[in-house]
């Protein structure tokens, strides 16, 4: 009986211990699992702390870096701000220089259209006055006889056909030119663009010749005398027309 007692006292001895190891166990494993738990936990901290940190140095960094602009901002601001205030004072002193210059009668208006048409109006009349020659005009191109006059007609005017101010016209052109003189239609029978016919001429001696037979068209040498400048040309040669309104 004593011996059955003293076993169930041991049993029960040892299944409390193997309890208490068991419990032990399970808080140890228990402390294990909070720890690494709170660990990882820390460690979310730390990253995410450090995280914070960097977007914090980055947030400096962006606003170093802005501080640094907005005072380039400032320093081009203020520099342009100088440069506009020296403007104004020239623009200023500019226009107090011109009302000045105006009131002296100093100002020319080169562009001005009014000018223009009044420069043109007194060459015009000018040249009408001492030259005779207002409604003569040269082509610009070198030109067959015929292109020459279809020149003329297409500015409103014809081959100039020359009678008492064959004078101004030698003085009017500088080099050799057509007027509107041929016999192209009747060799020898020189007619004007007209259709009038020749009733003074002032040749060159020894002109017109027709020379190698297709010297029908007529130009002015204005290098010779002016009652001798006249020559018959072939109508192919490339020349200036003078042309009359």
């Amino acid at each position: 009986m004593y011996s059955i007692h003293l076993i169930s006292v041991q049993s029960i001895f040892w299944l409390g211990l193997g309890l208490i190891c068991v419990l032990l166990l399970v808080f140890i494993i228990l402390q294990h699992i909070t720890i690494t738990a709170e660990r990882d936990r820390i460690k979310s901290y730390k990253n995410t702390a450090e995280e914070f940190n960097q977007t914090i140095n980055s947030l400096q960094d962006n606003h170093t870096d802005l501080t640094i602009k907005k005072s380039q901002l400032q320093d081009n601001f203020n520099s342009l701000s100088q440069k506009n205030l020296e403007l104004e004072s020239q623009v200023r002193s500019l226009s107090d220089q011109l009302k000045k210059e105006s009131k002296r009668g100093q100002i020319c208006c080169f562009w001005s259209s009014s000018l223009l048409m009044h420069v043109y109006s007194f060459l015009k009349c000018l040249c009408k006055n001492l030259c005779g020659l207002d409604g003569f005009f040269l082509s610009n191109e070198f030109k067959s006889w015929s292109d020459s006059r279809q020149y003329c007609r297409d500015h409103g005017a014809d081959l100039v056909i020359i009678n008492s101010g064959e004078k101004h016209i030698s003085s009017f052109v500088k080099e050799r030119v057509w007027i509107g003189l041929s016999d192209r239609q009747q060799e020898g029978n020189m007619k004007w663009v007209d259709n009038s016919p020749l009733k003074q001429g002032f040749w060159l001696k020894g002109e017109p010749n027709d020379q190698g037979g297709d010297e029908d068209c007529i130009e002015l040498m204005p290098s010779n005398p002016v009652l001798n400048n006249w020559n018959d040309l072939s109508c192919s040669e490339k020349r200036k027309g003078i042309c009359q309104k």
